[in-house]
């Protein structure tokens, strides 16, 4: 698998109106997508969002680009690690897939077709 660099962080928000007020302070922008269900910003090329899941109990979860979420999925399966969320098309043809490794450790795969980097 080749790893394409860093693409998304994701990070969860108990309270995603005052999230949302928070980042755009910090971040001095809008966010760029807004729905109840994710927060999207746009910062330097990357993609920060956050959701309202406080289920998100290990943190921020971290996305590498690839070209075939599927097969690094199943590479890093191969390697030892455990499948934790499925290949999901969430939209636009973004596919993202979640692991934990052998440590435990959590390893997100993404592809985004409008990724410019």
């Amino acid at each position: 698998m080749e790893l394409k660099g860093l693409r998304t962080v994701i990070y969860p928000a108990n309270d995603l109106d005052a999230a949302r007020a928070w980042w755009s302070g910090v971040l001095g922008q809008d966010p760029y997508f807004v729905e109840p269900f994710y927060v999207g910003f746009e910062v330097a090329g990357y993609e920060l969002g956050l959701v309202p899941d406080a289920s998100f109990e290990e943190g921020a979860h971290v996305y590498w680009g690839v070209d075939d979420v599927q097969a690094a999925v199943q590479e890093a399966v191969d390697a030892g690690a455990e499948v934790r969320e499925q290949p999901t098309d969430v939209g636009g043809g973004i596919i993202v897939a979640m692991v934990a490794n052998p440590d435990g450790a959590l390893v997100g795969f993404i592809y985004n077709p409008s990724f410019k980097g």
